[in-house]
Formats: structure tokens, C-alpha cells, sequence
């Protein structure tokens, strides 16, 4: 996937403007440069600010008052972080994301086998059913996420949920990736492995069994390592 010099560019000014709000430099209500002053002093264009600023703006970080400007918005540094789908695009991406998780999901399943309730047992194996009829790549990864959120329900804490819920497809943006093309037998077999893996967890889980759960991530990270190299 090529990256533009004027994306790139863009990419620099929202990371600048990012690390400023979370470490303070710019504090709610810090009003941002005017497109005119980022160009002096950055070198860029005006379609490259705009941009940056359009970015900023989708991620809670900036708000436009009209005739004033634009201003850092109450509670940005607690909506800073963010993972886009414009993000996930290559398998890189996902071997990067899933690194982040790794220890997330891990725990996560570790205290659904411990905690997990007879309906949380009934979520777990309503979704892998989702995923067995999926009829494309949508319904699958809408389903493969739902099933995420279930192993965070069963962990009876509510944060897990939460989190699971704000990463939402994101969480597991593999299968749209990998999917992306044409042909419905590779589809299949794909499909197939993935939910092999799935019914393994929810095994794991219902058996109680918390080490046999945390092996679900494990085989994902092996899995993107040799597509990337096959690739």
C-alpha cells in the first residue's frame, strides 16, 4: 500500500500534535497554529495541515470554533489513543497490533476460564455458530468480534468489556485483511483454521483449563509471522 508524501507529511503533524497533548504541552483549551503558521514554520502545504487537522479532529483531539480557531477539546488526553482502520492495511499492521493485545487477550482468556458462567458458555458458542454461517467478510468479522466480546463478558470484569468494545473490530482486523480477495475457496479454508482456533478457546474455556486458553494468541502471532513470509 503506497504512501503519499502529502499523507506522510500529515502523518508527522498528527504524531507532533498527539505527543503534545498526552505529555501536557498542549493542555485543554491550547488553541493550534493557524495553517498559515504550520507552513511557515514546517514547510508544508495547506492541503497537508488541513488534512493533519481533519485527523486530529476525527480523533477527539481538536475542535474548531468558527471565527476563533482550533482548540484542544476537554478530555483529549483521555481519547488520545486510537487505532484506525486507515491503520491496519498490511500484514505488519496486524503482527502490530496483535503484539499490543497479546498480553490483553491472554489475560483475558485466563480469567474467562476461571470465572465463566453457563451463559456466557451459550454467548461463546452462539457466536462461533455466527462465524461457521458467515456468508462473507463483514458478517465474519462482525461475528469474530462479537466473540471477543463475549470472552470479555465471561471474565466478569467490566473493563474488559469496555476495552474490547472500543477496539471493536479492530481487535481482530485479520480476516478482513486477509480476505480481501477474490477467491472463495481460499476463503474457505481461511475461514475454516480460524474458527478451528476458536472452538479450541472455547473448549479451553469450558474445560476450565486457563493455560490451554492463553494458547488462542500464541497461534495467531505464529499464523501472521508465516503469512507475512509467504507473502
Amino acid at each position: 500500500m503506497a504512501v503519499t508524501k502529502a499523507a506522510s507529511l500529515a502523518d508527522d503533524l498528527v504524531q507532533r500534535f498527539e505527543e503534545q497533548i498526552e505529555t501536557g504541552e498542549m493542555p485543554v483549551g491550547s488553541r493550534f497554529p493557524t495553517e498559515k503558521e504550520i507552513t511557515e514554520t514546517f514547510g508544508v502545504s495547506r492541503t497537508v495541515v488541513r488534512e493533519a487537522y481533519s485527523r486530529l479532529a476525527a480523533r477527539g483531539l481538536l475542535v474548531s470554533r468558527r471565527g476563533s480557531g482550533a482548540y484542544v477539546p476537554d478530555g483529549a488526553q483521555y481519547r488520545a489513543f486510537q487505532v484506525t482502520a486507515e491503520e491496519i492495511g498490511e500484514i505488519d499492521d496486524v503482527l502490530k497490533l496483535l503484539e499490543m493485545r497479546m498480553g490483553f487477550e491472554a489475560e483475558m482468556a485466563d480469567l474467562a476460564a476461571r470465572r465463566r458462567t453457563d451463559a456466557d458458555l451459550a454467548a461463546l458458542r452462539s457466536a462461533l455458530d455466527a462465524m461457521e454461517e458467515g456468508s462473507d467478510v463483514d458478517a465474519s468479522v462482525a461475528a469474530d468480534a462479537a466473540f471477543h466480546a463475549a470472552i470479555a463478558r465471561a471474565t466478569g470484569n467490566p473493563y474488559f468489556l469496555r476495552f474490547t468494545q472500543f477496539l471493536g473490530v479492530r481487535l481482530i482486523p485479520s480476516r478482513r485483511l486477509y480476505l480481501q480477495g477474490d477467491d472463495p475457496v481460499l476463503h474457505q479454508r481461511y475461514a475454516h483454521t480460524i474458527n478451528r482456533d476458536h472452538e479450541a478457546i472455547v473448549v479451553a474455556i469450558e474445560a476450565g483449563d486457563p493455560v490451554a486458553a492463553r494458547r488462542h494468541i500464541e497461534k495467531s502471532i505464529l499464523r501472521y509471522r508465516t503469512l507475512k513470509e509467504s507473502r
